[in-house]
């Protein structure tokens, strides 16, 4: 899937694009297994978007996805939700190195 981009945000999507990438990006995270995590880049090579795009999409998903799987590329967790994924990826027994995810151990990986 191809995602166009308007205006001069790299974030901001056309309005028929909005409601793919929403589901796309939905879809990508409820298919992380407990336990694991992808960072943004992983979820946009996924589903063939940015990871811009992709944090622009989580901010708009409501709490029934688990946001808290999706993390930075170097294993940094979300801030968001007042901190609570630290704490939520603890409760999964997601490997962790020091406050960040062990990217190495834990990055979902996803059958083609």
């Amino acid at each position: 899937m191809r995602v166009c981009r308007t205006g001069t945000s790299p974030t901001r999507l056309r309005p028929d694009a909005d409601m793919n990438i929403l589901e796309d990006v939905r879809e990508a995270v409820i298919a992380i297994s407990v336990g694991f995590v992808a960072s943004y880049g992983d979820i946009g090579k996924r589903i063939g978007a940015g990871p811009r795009q992709v944090g622009r999409a989580m901010t708009l998903l409501d709490d029934s996805v688990p946001w808290w799987r999706v993390v930075y590329a170097d294993g940094t967790p979300a801030s968001c939700h007042s901190g609570r994924a630290p704490g939520l990826l603890n409760d999964e027994g997601t490997p962790m190195l020091g406050a960040r995810v062990d990217m190495k151990r834990a990055r979902q990986q996803w059958v083609p």
